[in-house]
Parts: structure tokens; sequence; C-alpha cells
């Protein structure tokens, strides 16, 4: 299944970024400061059930700030997540698809302004499905750990993506994003799926990591691209949610391991404690450190640039306007 487009979108938008595009920020980190009541197992996904038009107000929110990628309110949407809430098979697939709706709604509709303006500084943005892990679907911090226990495998979590997988792509946004994947066993079930499915559309896999050297589950980073290296179908490798203080290195360390494109978007550095579901006080990075730092980390080689947890649209739109003066 899967729509014919190839890698050729996502490097395409990358050329006309200059060499590095930009991503949107904090997705849920926006919809709280909009009101939003999200300390819920299905986190800002429930906004598709309750305030959709907050979805799409804090999409163009991150376009108006400069972001070329825009990634769907889906992280935490899940079948079985709906299904817990006493959502219908068909009340959750329509959500799903609904995630990707409104981001190509909100980027259709800031196109359409902006588009058509002499010398705008915008580019058509492409929308990616964002495919949380396992680990944010049992919401108990175990995506940052990589540890879900000895009954689940292979086959456990691949059951658990297929539909979700499926139902997003049948949705037709441009871009795949896996992400927060603490470990192998998870990065092969994705890379599986996405031939046994003969998915079409680029996609990214990225990593958490929690000690800026490893995967969440302590595994390396080298044994963990050694499937994604084989695939095709993987288009660009990252790291979200980690602390920016570890980008740099980690940047390098990719650029060692693969030659993918290599995709970042990292938190604010504050630390989230997933069992308690709070954020813990940390040395955090500020729009101006993000400004500062950007250009270094693409001059090291990230071709994708944003921000995760904590993060918002002044995050992005610094990202954006130093990425954009020293191209």
């Amino acid at each position: 299944m899967g729509f014919e487009k190839g890698a050729s979108l996502l490097e395409d938008l990358i050329e006309k970024a200059g060499g590095c595009a930009v991503m949107d920020g904090g997705f849920a980190t926006q919809l709280e400061s909009h009101g939003a009541f999200i300390n819920d197992p299905l986190w800002s996904a429930l906004c598709l059930i309750k305030d959709p038009h907050l979805i799409k107000q804090v999409h163009l929110e991150y376009l108006e700030a400069g972001a070329d990628i825009l990634v769907t309110s889906s992280y935490q949407a899940t079948i079985p997540g709906f299904l817990s809430r006493g959502l219908s098979l068909e009340e959750g697939e329509s959500l799903l698809k609904k995630s990707v709706k409104l981001a190509v709604e909100a980027r259709d509709k800031f196109w359409d302004g902006v588009g058509c303006v002499p010398g705008n500084s915008y580019n058509r943005a492409l929308v990616a499905a964002s495919i949380g892990s396992y680990g944010a679907y049992l919401a108990d911090g175990s995506e940052y750990s990589g540890c879900y226990g000895p009954g689940v495998n292979l086959d456990k979590l691949k059951d658990f993506h297929r539909r979700r997988l499926q139902v997003i792509v049948e949705a037709g946004p441009d871009l795949l994003a896996f992400e927060t994947i603490p470990n192998k066993l998870e990065a092969q079930a994705c890379v599986e799926l996405l031939e046994e499915e003969n998915i079409q559309i680029p996609s990214w896999i990225c990593f958490g990591s929690v000690d800026g050297e490893n995967a969440p589950s302590g595994e390396s980073f080298k044994e963990c691209f050694e499937i994604l290296n084989k695939s095709k179908k993987v288009n660009a490798v990252g790291i979200n949610c980690a602390s920016p203080h570890f980008i740099e290195s980690l940047v390098c360390k990719f650029k060692e391991l693969t030659t993918k494109a290599i995709v970042v978007y990292p938190n604010s550095g504050a630390i989230w404690d997933g069992r308690a579901k709070k954020w813990l006080p940390s040395m955090c990075f500020g729009d101006e450190e993000f400004e500062l730092f950007a250009p270094r980390w693409r001059n090291q080689g990230a071709k994708v640039i944003g921000g995760c947890c904590r993060t918002t649209p002044s995050t992005i739109r610094a990202i954006s306007k130093a990425l954009k003066e020293t191209t």
C-alpha cells in the first residue's frame, strides 16, 4: 500500500530550505498554552476529540514561525488507546485520519495566503504523520527506558503499529515520523512494517536518548542503525525529545554511522518524569541558545532541525531566523 511519493519530496524541501529544513516545535506545550487540558493517557491526541480547532491553530502558529515541516497530533493517538476510552474502531480510525487532515488543512490555508506573495520567505510545508513508540501508548515513561518487558517481542510491536500505520498512510501525509523509538527491537519492527506494507511515503525514525551516548535501552546507536542503514524505506534518522545539550555530539556520532539525512528536534532540556507525569527542574535552552546552536548543528550535518517538548513557536522562529541568516 502507500502512495507514489519518493524520497525526493523530502530532499527537495531540504534543498529549497537552503540545505536544512525547519520543523515545528512542542505540540502539547503549545496546546496547553491555549488552555487545553491534556493530562491524560491520550495526551495531545485528546484534542482530536475535544478541541480540534486548537490543533489547527497550533499548526498555523508554527507555520507563521517559519516551519517547513508540520508534525501531526497523532503521537499518542492509537487505536487501542481510543478503544480504551469507549470509542469504536471506526471512530478511532477516523480520529487518526483527522490528525492528518487538520495539518493538511492548516498547511494549505497558510500557503494559499502566502504562496502568491512575491518575495515571501516561506516554503510550502510538508506534513509528517507522527507515529509514537509503543512506550508512548503505555504512558508509563517506558519510551525513555526502552524496557517493555519480556512479553513484548518483534511480532507484538508490529501488530501494535500495523493498523495505525495503514490508516495514517491512507490519510495522505507527505512524510512519516516514527518518534522517540527507545530500542533496536522497535526500530526493527518499524523497518519491517515499512517493507511489508510497501510504504512509498518518505519516512524517518528518531530515537530518544537519556545519556547522550546511547538509545534509552542502553543499546548503542551503532547497533540500532545497522538495520536502518539497510532499509531503502527509511530516508532519514535522528533524535527527538532528548536534551539539546546532547545534540552536537550526537549529530557528529550519527554522521559516522549513516549516510541518511539526520533529523534533530530536541526538547528544551527540561526533564520529564514519566511516572510522576511532571517536568523536573533542569538546565534548559532558551530561544537564544537554540538560535545560537541551530547553525552549528546544521554545519555538523543535520538536515532537519526543530523542537520537541517545552519548545514553542518563538523557539522555531529563532531557529528559522538563525538558519536563514547563516545559509
